[in-house]
């Protein structure tokens, strides 16, 4: 298949998501085109290094930038500053300069510290996005959110920071862990809920065909869902309205990470279930009609998704962690819920009482 090409139109931040099959060879040539720096850092996990540093440093090196590595802990619970300021030492001893590039190789995780790291360093350097993971492709390497976790809560210290570029090699998916295939389709899903109908409907029938990594399909979601979040993100840089349909499902979904301390689900996982809550708080408020809220439980069960809290997660204590959400205004909580599969508002008058049921309900 053709590689295609996106557009985040950003003003003079304006950058291009590459989206294809042909490997990382290309990605040498397209950064070429969008910096004259020379010095590039390759930020990626255990896992990601082992399987495409190789080609990834092969092909920039090939177009002329010189190039170095550093390897990270892998996974949720390494999101922090300690392992931001581990980047920051290696950008320092080796004498990186504000014309300087850092290539995030990865999934979320690797993208949102190494971009926090791009953001901070001298007071920001340019970065580049190479995701490898499903979640990272349709959502978490567009926009230019970057950060890391805290204690109290998830994503609490963070940047805006647009990259140069998202480069998006599909056949990297052939090696991505099937948990991690299915934590990224939450997203996909989310994209679907939230803004186009269509794509929600053909993560219905050709579900077989999405999970056996038909390339056909495989890059009719990933382009579907990156020029929703690019249109959205063109519109709203920085979350002032309409950005906020994006957190579909991350209000319940994030409580859950922190309180299970990341260890517990992935984050698709966990924003699979704060779904099925923003549905089924949708219904009882009579805004989203019973049988979507159907629908959309089966396509999540069926994608293999978890739609349950735990029992371990005391409603009180979800309640209490929700009041220190960034989506608090005003002292009020702000919820993203469905009117209809292909639109959703944001609401702030959720009754205390229903959403208490809701998790209630979720964790019998």
């Amino acid at each position: 298949m053709p590689s295609e090409i996106l557009s985040v139109e950003l003003g003079e931040r304006t950058y291009p998501i590459l989206i294809g099959h042909e490997g990382f060879p290309a990605l040498g040539k397209a950064l070429a085109e969008r910096t004259r720096f020379e010095r590039i850092l390759v930020v990626s996990d255990g896992r990601v290094n082992k399987l495409y540093s190789e080609p990834v440093v092969a092909s920039l090196t090939d177009a002329g930038f010189l190039v170095e590595s550093l390897v990270i802990p892998e996974g949720e619970t390494f999101k922090t500053l300690d392992t931001c300021m581990s980047i920051y030492t290696f950008l320092l001893a080796n004498n990186f300069s504000r014309e300087s590039v850092v290539v995030a190789l990865g999934g979320g995780v690797v993208g949102d510290i190494a971009g926090f790291a791009a953001a901070t360093y001298m007071r920001g350097v340019p970065y580049v996005q190479v995701p490898t993971t499903l979640l990272a492709m349709v959502d978490s390497s567009v926009g230019g959110k970057t950060g890391v976790n805290h204690p109290l809560g998830k994503n609490m210290i963070g940047a805006f920071h647009q990259p140069l570029l998202v480069f998006i090699n599909i056949t990297a998916l052939d090696s991505l862990p099937p948990v991690e295939f299915r934590a990224g389709f939450a997203e996909v899903i989310k994209y679907g809920v939230i803004r186009d109908p269509a794509l929600f409907e053909f993560c219905e029938t050709q579900n077989e065909s999405l999970f056996a990594l038909d390339a056909v399909a495989l890059q009719h979601v990933v382009k579907t869902s990156c020029a929703i979040k690019a249109a959205v993100v063109s519109a709203d840089e920085r979350e002032s309205g309409l950005r906020a349909i994006l957190n579909f499902g991350h209000t319940v979904g994030h409580v859950i990470e922190t309180l299970t301390n990341y260890a517990l689900f992935k984050h698709g996982e966990a924003v699979a279930i704060g779904m099925v809550a923003a549905g089924r708080i949708a219904q009882k408020m009579g805004r989203f009609p019973a049988d979507q809220q159907q629908r959309l439980e089966a396509l999540i069960e069926r994608s293999g998704l978890p739609v349950r809290i735990p029992k371990r997660l005391e409603t009180e204590d979800m309640l209490e962690r929700m009041r220190k959400d960034k989506k608090v205004s005003r002292g009020q909580l702000r919820f993203v819920l469905p009117d209809a599969i292909g639109r959703v508002s944001v609401v702030s008058d959720v009754p205390p009482m229903v959403l208490r049921d809701v998790l209630d309900s979720l964790r019998q």
